[in-house]
């Protein structure tokens, strides 16, 4: 997994999540349902608009609805979030910058069998496939 404090960062930072110093601390915390802020803070610190999102997390129309009633996201939902910031916490970390992560995770790999690497943020076995990718490339086994 990406260090928690990346995943911190990326949404929205200790006043969002509150304290995360170890994987349980998210585990609590995508049981408890991020709030809508950590989602928010995410497209802020990564530039990206909510449809970047919207086919792995939830659809737009529930989003609106969480924030309308200032619900926290259900678990599940949580779950789908915090995949995609590991993802891009991952691929920011090997790639070295947020700009290069994106593109990467926006185009087609041969390894992927010609999936977007961002694609298979829809099943958790895919992120792993993708966070194992990527370590791959960390160690120069694939490129």
């Amino acid at each position: 997994m990406a260090p928690v404090l990346k995943i911190q960062e990326l949404l929205g930072g200790e006043a969002v999540t509150g304290p995360l110093m170890t994987e349980f601390d998210v585990v609590r915390l995508v049981r408890k349902g991020l709030s809508v802020a950590a989602v928010d803070g995410f497209l802020a610190a990564t530039h990206q608009p909510f449809s970047a999102i919207e086919p792995y997390v939830m659809p737009r129309r529930t989003f609106n609805r969480r924030r309308e009633a200032d619900q926290p996201l259900d678990p599940a939902e949580s779950d789908r979030m915090v995949r995609i910031a590991r993802m891009v916490a991952a691929a920011e970390d090997v790639l070295g910058d947020q700009e290069r992560a994106w593109r990467w995770l926006e185009r087609p790999n041969r390894t992927l069998e010609g999936q977007t690497p961002i694609s298979m943020a829809d099943t958790d076995l895919g992120a792993q496939g993708v966070e194992r990718l990527l370590g791959q490339i960390a160690h120069g086994l694939a490129a």
